[in-house]
């Protein structure tokens, strides 16, 4: 069972931190329970396996043989998008 708790932020922050929640598609109240959680070390939050399907369209490529490097290119097209920026050199 859950514990109800009040907090009070700066309406910057507040405003920043349900734009990260929407990105993330989840609620602000998930989203700082995982911050509180990630920060003293609680549960670890289980991503869906879902999250993978349905990120582009295939055109009619060569799925099986550049799955790597089409993989890759959607993790970071959607990093991207969730960010608004381009990603870090490698």
């Amino acid at each position: 069972m859950m514990s109800r708790t009040q907090i009070s932020l700066e309406p910057e922050i507040q405003r920043r931190a349900r734009q990260r929640a929407s990105d993330l598609g989840v609620s602000f109240a998930e989203y700082v329970r995982r911050l509180v959680a990630s920060d003293v070390g609680g549960r670890s939050v289980a991503t869906n396996p879902a999250a993978v399907f349905d990120l582009g369209a295939s055109s009619a490529s060569d799925i099986a043989a550049n799955k790597d490097a089409l993989l890759a290119d959607a993790f970071a097209s959607g990093r991207r998008k969730a960010r608004g920026r381009e990603p870090a050199r490698s």
